[in-house]
């Protein structure tokens, strides 16, 4: 089975590329590296030819509003016509766990991104190409860049906010798993085996580090700026649990 991966060279994308090469499978790595520009179309053609499936793991390059939905907008556009025109079977799109939720909040937050994804989403859905959305929650890898959203001088300031989060090894094997599976025709959560409270989070990175710095609890940061509950990062029922727990990843990244 031909499968082209869109951000083929990410951190997510690398080890799709992998996974499903070790499986015998022909995969072609998309990115603006090896000629694919989603943006303008470039390339995507040639790259989809005889592909029956596309796995897009590509993220903006940029979080800020206009930029995400720019290029969630034109490169969903292209990818999904490219994709029509090839005839793929199944069309699989790596989002995030409460996406939906996230979108609320004004200027200075994160929520202009998750809009973007939101419409990624909705033109999946509207495309009529057999579809899987896999929503993920956050990534381990991620946590010092939630440490430094609330990072002021010697201290972090973080809310308590309920999460589940997941090493990329696992999301990519998820990844990897839903892509050669029958298309869902909608999404799949994905998520970490532990819960645990964004700031004891970060606060537990900062310990197996040797960051000194604080974490100071406040409920009203939010999670990058957005306003959020217990509900708004973690996943609903039945969902696929990756097998990494934090403190293990802790322990092997530190080590």
């Amino acid at each position: 089975m031909k499968i082209v991966v869109i951000g083929g060279t990410g951190l997510i994308g690398s080890k799709v590329v992998s996974i499903l090469r070790e499986r015998g499978h022909e995969v072609m790595s998309a990115s603006p590296s090896s000629g694919v520009n989603t943006l303008t179309g470039e390339g995507l053609a040639e790259a989809l030819a005889r592909a029956q499936v596309v796995i897009d793991v590509a993220n903006s390059p940029s979080f800020e509003d206009k930029p995400a939905m720019d290029f969630f907008e034109k490169s969903g556009r292209n990818i999904l016509a490219a994709e029509k025109t090839a005839s793929v079977r199944h069309h699989v799109a790596l989002s995030v766990v409460g996406t939906d939720r996230l979108t609320g909040s004004g200027a200075g937050s994160l929520s202009g991104y998750f809009r973007a994804k939101m419409t990624q989403e909705n033109l999946i859905k509207a495309s009529g190409i057999p579809f899987t959305i896999v929503h993920a929650t956050q990534f381990f890898e991620f946590v010092k860049n939630i440490a430094q959203s609330g990072a002021d001088g010697s201290t972090i300031r973080l809310s308590p906010v309920l999460m589940q989060p997941m090493v990329s090894d696992d999301v990519a094997a998820a990844v990897a798993d839903v892509a050669l599976g029958e298309p869902l025709n909608g999404m799949v959560e994905i998520a970490g085996p532990d819960q645990i409270r964004q700031d004891e989070l970060v606060r537990q990175f900062l310990t197996a580090t040797g960051d000194h710095r604080k974490v100071v609890t406040d409920a009203n940061t939010g999670y990058y700026g957005i306003k959020v509950n217990d509900q708004s990062l973690v996943p609903g029922d039945n969902p696929r649990l990756g097998p990494t727990h934090y403190e293990d990843w802790l322990k092997r990244s530190t080590a």
